[in-house]
């Protein structure tokens, strides 16, 4: 069985969206809790994504979060794409240069 055909077969509560994992211990005592967060979309799928993980040590917990680098490079992306256009547009509108047409008239 895939990962997927097994995510399908868990059966989500609609109340719960979070998920911890098992507990897993380092080699220098800490111990490590991930974090998901799970929904079902609304062709009955189930997806899930991390969200991060909870690192015991010492006593203290921290919160590690998981960042999406690639969402993050996507928007920087967009948000190029996005200036582009409309200092492309901008220009077609009114160019920044001069004017300089110049009108030949013959007179004799």
């Amino acid at each position: 069985m895939r990962l997927p055909e097994a995510l399908e077969d868990l059966p989500v509560d609609p109340e719960t969206t979070r998920v911890f994992g098992d507990p897993h211990q380092t080699p220098d005592g800490s111990t490590v809790i991930p974090v998901s967060k799970v929904r079902r979309r609304a062709d009955g799928r189930v997806s899930a994504r991390p969200l991060g993980v909870f690192v015991i040590h010492g006593g203290k917990s921290t919160w590690v979060p998981a960042v999406d680098t690639t969402r993050i490079a996507l928007l920087g992306e967009f948000i190029g794409l996005v200036a582009a256009t409309l200092a492309t547009a901008a220009m077609v509108r009114r160019p920044p240069w001069p004017d300089v047409r110049a009108v030949v008239s013959r007179r004799i």
